[in-house]
């Protein structure tokens, strides 16, 4: 049991003397689940600016029905320049350029053009539809106290007050939703913090890619004759592969207790049942390691071990659910995704937090986890022990 503890021991500190491991371990992970959580993540409420270069009583409305809008943020500018700078920026979504003219043309009979600057992503897509549909509703009363004005003879603001009073009343048809289910994706995902996803597949994602990474020293331990010379002494090639099996294994554990507990501290990401969260970083870190170890068991060159370990682990982590939710996918597509270990503890964490659910819920996953890493490490001690004796 010393042999092993110390092979591990070393294993464990050759990882650690490559600064640019220590980027990836711990800082590179953290930064990329506050990026995604920034731009993607739940309980992100799109803020709209709005420049209105004149006034009246139908500018003031429209301010005001921006106002009332539900999950979205106003913030006015003083300047159409600084509006457009803020939108260039992202201080906002979008921006709405309210004419100096709008009163008095839509007044008067005419139509007025109203400006809207946003970037071209999906944000500003659907800001665009909600802001649209409430120029839309202003739209409607203006007609209806033109209407009004002309066939009654009156004014047309004492037609426009007229319609603004009347219009909630006249509304016959409405539409309600609800959602099929308490367990629909939309009250799951509803109910995630802003980097709670990110955190999960980010997790996954570099505990396999570290452990992948881990393969080149062994393989460099290989070519070096280290592995030899240990089988000159009393070391068999089983004390050997667990040696190494374990200095993987704390890389991969360290790293994912350290994004766990980072993520909680600076993020309050939530990560449901600790025992079914540690639980899972477990199964995981042991699926890592096998998985290292098969892949320094196969390749004989560090570097082409090193770059086919990131595509192999890339291409595992977006068909296993890393990038998108696996949700969304095909039915095809999720099938193949359940070939993956990544899915399985993606869905283990989706469970945990998006269903509540406890270790006792996830026992399934932890079983096909432990299937996943008995099977590579079956591979990668018959592979390492043909390499190491022939």
């Amino acid at each position: 049991m010393k042999k092993v503890l110390a092979i591990g021991l070393v294993n464990a500190k050759r990882f650690v003397r490559e600064k640019a491991n220590l980027f990836f371990v711990f800082v590179f992970p953290i930064l990329i689940v506050l990026l995604i959580g920034s731009f993607f993540g739940g309980g992100f409420n799109p803020t709209v600016g709005v420049y209105a270069a004149g006034e009246g009583s139908l500018t003031e409305g429209l301010l005001s029905a921006l106002d009332g809008l539900e999950n979205i943020d106003v913030r006015t500018y003083s300047t159409e320049a600084e509006l457009v700078d803020g939108v260039q920026r992202g201080a906002v979504q979008g921006g709405l350029v309210i004419p100096v003219d709008y009163d008095q043309s839509l007044t008067s009979g005419e139509s007025s053009q109203v400006g809207f600057v946003a970037r071209p992503d999906q944000t500003a897509i659907l800001l665009r539809q909600t802001i649209e549909a409430v120029i839309q509703e202003q739209g409607n009363l203006v007609r209806a106290a033109r209407f009004a004005a002309g066939h009654t003879g009156g004014s047309f603001a004492d037609s426009l007050a007229v319609a603004r009073i009347v219009a909630p009343a006249s509304q016959r048809v409405g539409v309600t939703y609800r959602e099929a289910g308490d367990d629909s994706l939309t009250a799951e995902f509803s109910g995630l913090g802003t980097f709670d996803l990110g955190a999960h597949q980010e997790l996954v994602l570099f505990m396999f890619l570290t452990s992948l990474a881990g393969s080149a020293a062994l393989i460099q331990t290989r070519q070096l004759g280290v592995a030899r010379r240990m089988l000159s002494t009393p070391t068999g090639t089983g004390t050997i592969l667990m040696g190494e099996t374990l200095g993987r294994f704390n890389v991969a554990m360290v790293q994912g207790l350290y994004i766990v507990l980072g993520t909680v501290l600076l993020f309050r990401v939530d990560w449901g049942d600790p025992l079914g969260a540690l639980a899972l970083v477990t199964a995981f870190a042991l699926v890592g390691a096998a998985a290292g170890i098969l892949m320094g068991a196969v390749f004989s060159n560090d570097s082409q071990a090193g770059g086919l370990g990131v595509l192999i682990g890339l291409g595992l982590a977006a068909v296993g659910g890393c990038m998108v939710p696996i949700e969304i996918f095909p039915e095809g597509m999720q099938t193949i995704a359940k070939f993956t270990p990544h899915a399985w503890a993606i869905d283990g964490f989706s469970e945990m937090v998006r269903r509540d659910g406890t270790f006792v819920d996830i026992l399934p996953n932890l079983a096909v986890l432990a299937g996943f890493a008995a099977v590579l490490m079956l591979l990668g001690t018959w592979r390492l022990h043909r390499v190491l004796t022939r």
